[in-house]
């Protein structure tokens, strides 16, 4: 015997053993007791966390194991949608020099299968590696077919039951990415900034109670002024009472706008005045709904002023009747040139009040680092609130229980004032939105075309094409628990382990991932 002891000798060829055998496959006997792996990203490879819950994990699953349990810990890895894209397209961009539409989506998704082959080998290994007495007869892949499935049937049944349904709504753009992201995807920073204070005209010679024939907004993104549709003051302001009702010539543009009474305008703060961007402002959106305001869209998805733009109402629907100019001198301009080329413009015309230093928070895409921008777009979108009524009912009646139980705040503030959810992304990489589309833009939602068509009775030579759109990396990993294990098959594995008993995970993907599989 050797003096020291090598595990990197014996522990590979034990692990060998253990797994021909079948040791870590359920037993079939006494009562079931299943963990399910949080699934690793295919990115990469594991780090120091997933080593530490495996290694508690594994240590709850040995001791049901040797207590007689017919035990399931679940295996598999999480296909990662943006973050796998972004890996690749460097990869191509570093090694060929191209990009991922130079490729076009069949080839490009090829190259990514290929890098799921090796990258998800290099976790496997690991894992066995460390000794997880995981299931490996059963190893899943969140873009496997069986799990695709299950992801289809989940956004068929939720669109049925109106719980998920197409909107022109505002969202995080990422305009390097060029897709939306969730609000859990933006990481606000401190940053040292402007705040500009801009007189806007009064129309029809009308003035204030100073006797001015303007009033003054103040923004940190006066690069929006081209899309204000408003400004709303507080009702109950003695210094604009007077004005609500009357309009604006908003400056640059030339389009008459109203004021509007809405308590977003705070007395205390800024001039008591605040401009009114529909669809450049997370804010503004709510106060335009309340005051039936239009929404004019002035930026393209790379984040340049358009040439022309867009009017929409409140539920979308293009608007034909509203002066959609954009001034020549800004078109085209990336939008920070264009906020430069905007306070230049609003200096030269003399209605630059001032400029002052001023602290704000800038939203920042968590892994493109641009500087994310609120977009009008048509997305997917889950109704979060009637989904999240039962899920926080199944915490406070102890059902699902918090360890510590501290983390129940957390998931309690994140539920309780959930928005819905934006579920579709502009990637190649991830589950295709089962809905096509005819050429006059009908939707039909199907787990495929042939059911589409039929359910419809749309004839063959009716042209229908699917989504491009991609759903969101958290929309399959939420049905994790079940679609592993043959969902929405009846299989005998659902039966048997469905529900799971312990989840092992970070705290910090309690919004992301816990709350939503509950």
């Amino acid at each position: 015997m050797e003096k020291t002891y090598q595990p990197s000798e014996i522990e590979q060829s034990w692990y060998e053993q253990w797994e021909d055998q079948g040791y870590f496959r359920p037993s079939g006997h006494g009562d079931a007791y299943s963990i399910m792996i949080p699934p690793p990203n295919v990115t990469g490879s594991l780090h120091m966390g997933h080593a530490f819950q495996d290694s508690i994990m594994d240590a709850l699953i040995r001791y049901h194991r040797m207590k007689g349990n017919n035990t399931l810990w679940q295996v598999g890895t999480d296909h990662a949608g943006i973050a796998t894209q972004m890996v690749v397209e460097r990869k191509i961009a570093a090694e060929d020099g191209k990009t991922r539409h130079d490729m076009g989506r069949e080839a490009f998704l090829d190259k990514i299968w290929e890098w799921k082959e090796h990258s998800g080998g290099t976790i496997t290994k690991q894992l066995r590696r460390l000794g997880a007495s995981v299931d490996w007869d059963h190893e899943r892949f969140t873009m496997d077919d069986g799990f695709y499935k299950a992801v289809q049937e989940v956004f068929v049944r939720l669109y049925k039951d109106d719980l998920i349904y197409r909107g022109k709504r505002l969202v995080n753009w990422d305009p390097k990415l060029h897709t939306a992201i969730s609000d859990l995807e933006v990481e606000n920073k401190e940053k040292q900034g402007h705040m500009w204070h801009l007189r806007y005209p009064l129309a029809d010679n009308a003035t204030t109670s100073e006797g001015k024939d303007y009033i003054v907004v103040a923004t940190t993104r006066p690069e929006t002024m081209l899309g204000d549709t408003g400004v709303a003051v507080n009702p109950e302001d003695p210094r604009y009472k007077a004005l609500i009702g009357k309009e604006i010539a908003l400056p640059l543009v030339g389009r008459r706008i109203p004021i509007v009474s809405d308590e977003h305008a705070d007395m205390e703060k800024g001039t008591g005045c605040v401009k009114i961007t529909p669809a450049h402002d997370f804010n503004d959106n709510e106060v335009g709904k309340r005051c039936a305001l239009p929404m004019i869209n002035i930026m393209s998805k790379n984040g340049e002023i358009l040439h022309q733009a867009e009017a929409f109402d409140n539920s979308g629907q293009s608007l034909s009747d509203i002066d959609t100019t954009i001034p020549e001198a800004f078109r085209g301009l990336e939008r920070f040139a264009a906020r430069k080329a905007i306070i230049a413009a609003f200096e030269d015309a003399g209605l630059l009040e001032k400029i002052d230093e001023h602290t704000l928070m800038v939203p920042y895409g968590d892994r493109s680092g641009v500087v994310i921008e609120p977009l009008l777009t048509d997305q997917w979108f889950v109704r979060a609130g009637p989904l999240a009524e039962p899920a926080i009912k199944a915490v406070e009646d102890g059902d699902i229980q918090f360890v510590p139980k501290q983390y129940e705040n957390m998931y309690f503030s994140w539920m309780r004032d959930i928005q819905d959810w934006c579920i579709s992304r502009q990637l190649w990489w991830g589950h295709r939105i089962p809905a096509w589309y005819d050429k006059e833009g009908n939707v039909y939602v199907a787990r495929t075309e042939a059911e589409a068509r039929s359910a419809n009775g749309i004839p063959a030579d009716v042209e229908l094409s699917q989504d491009e759109d991609v759903l969101d990396t958290w929309f399959s990993s939420a049905l994790w628990t079940f679609g592993t294990l043959g969902w929405p098959e009846a299989t005998e594995r659902l039966k048997t382990f469905h529900p799971t008993d312990v989840l092992v995970t970070g705290f910090d993907i309690i919004f992301f991932w816990v709350a939503r599989m509950i």
